[in-house]
């Protein structure tokens, strides 16, 4: 990287398209600006996001969207030095509406493309407000994706863990949809759990190998749970709703951190966070911290604004790429699926 590089400000446009919220951000130097995101009302309806509208509700909400992290930031498009956005994973209609709207405006004003790894720039949030030491070790929870990542270098990360089946979010979610609850049904769990009894009823929890885990056991136990209950008594969810939901995210919490508990004893890394949009739950966000003060870590905890899928964890990603001069191409393809 040449001289003149390193000294001139740095304005990223960022753009995260990867399911069902549009967002654009701009980073200055490091520095958020602005982030602005849009979602989408319109899944509530049935139960989980349709890909088909998430892709057109993206192709109606991007224009505005990046207008107003622009106008935001309070600089001009000119003023781009470059434009960062997600390029994997996710749904790929949704990928393809940011991937192909990135690259017009990076080929209009003549500036870098960046391509970015979602569940990287999860991780690198941390980043934004704060600088945890490396090596760093942090839980990315989503509802796409469960997975314990060590992180030797802003770039230069490997997941030692992940879920073998479904995601501690779509867990979540399914619970919430099995106790009739609207969707997205994790939020709701978090604030019923709140005022729940946690140990009032057992679920099994996942017994894996090294640091993967598995949700899918507690899915099936809680729905014969359920309908066993229900046999006997017709309003069991009604009247137990809160101790159900405290009871779950008990469970689901308590596998969470064991494994990265594990990973952090047995790595001697002092410096822990979590990641995703289940970082967000107050319950989980309660548990890190106190593990922290148990073990001697110092924890880290992203914004809410950070924790759901935001363009401000794409810019920064794409800023620490940028001074690394890891740009794309106009050939580059968004992907569903990634490996790291």
């Amino acid at each position: 990287m040449n001289q003149i590089m390193r000294e001139k400000t740095i304005n990223i446009l960022a753009i995260e398209s990867s399911c069902d919220e549009t967002s654009a951000a701009v980073i200055r130097d490091g520095k958020v600006l602005s982030n602005h995101i849009a979602t989408q009302k319109v899944h509530e309806r049935y139960g989980g996001v349709v890909p088909e509208m998430a892709s057109r509700a993206h192709t109606l909400n991007i224009v505005p969207v990046v207008s107003a992290a622009i106008d935001d930031a309070g600089i001009a498009k000119d003023d781009i030095t470059a434009v960062a956005f997600t390029q994997s994973p996710g749904l790929l209609g949704s990928l393809l509406v940011g991937a192909c709207f990135a690259k017009g405006f990076a080929q209009a004003m003549d500036v870098p493309l960046i391509a970015v790894h979602h569940m990287q720039a999860h991780v690198l949030a941390h980043f934004i407000d704060e600088k945890p030491e490396f090596p760093f070790l942090c839980l990315t929870v989503s509802g796409g994706h469960t997975q314990v990542v060590l992180c030797r270098d802003y770039l230069d990360m490997e997941v030692l863990g992940e879920t073998i089946d479904d995601a501690a979010g779509e867990a979540f979610d399914k619970v919430a949809k099995m106790l009739g609850l609207p969707y997205p049904g994790g939020p709701l769990v978090d604030k019923l759990a709140a005022t729940g009894d946690p140990l009032k009823y057992k679920f099994p929890l996942s017994e894996m190998k090294g640091y993967q885990f598995s949700f899918s056991g507690l899915k099936t136990s809680v729905l014969y749970f359920l309908q066993a209950q229900k046999k006997a008594d017709a309003d069991f969810v009604a009247k137990n709703l809160n101790d159900i939901c405290a009871s779950v995210q008990y469970t689901i919490i308590k596998m969470l951190m064991g494994k990265l508990v594990k990973a952090a004893k047995d790595l001697n890394i002092k410096h822990v966070g979590i990641a995703g949009g289940v970082s967000a739950n107050s319950g989980l966000r309660k548990a890190i911290k106190e593990a922290g003060e148990q073990h001697g870590w110092k924890t880290y905890i992203p914004q809410f604004q950070y924790c759901t899928d935001n363009a401000a964890m794409i810019g920064i990603t794409g800023y620490y790429k940028y001074l690394k001069g890891q740009f794309a191409d106009l050939s580059v393809s968004p992907s569903a699926r990634a490996t790291w």
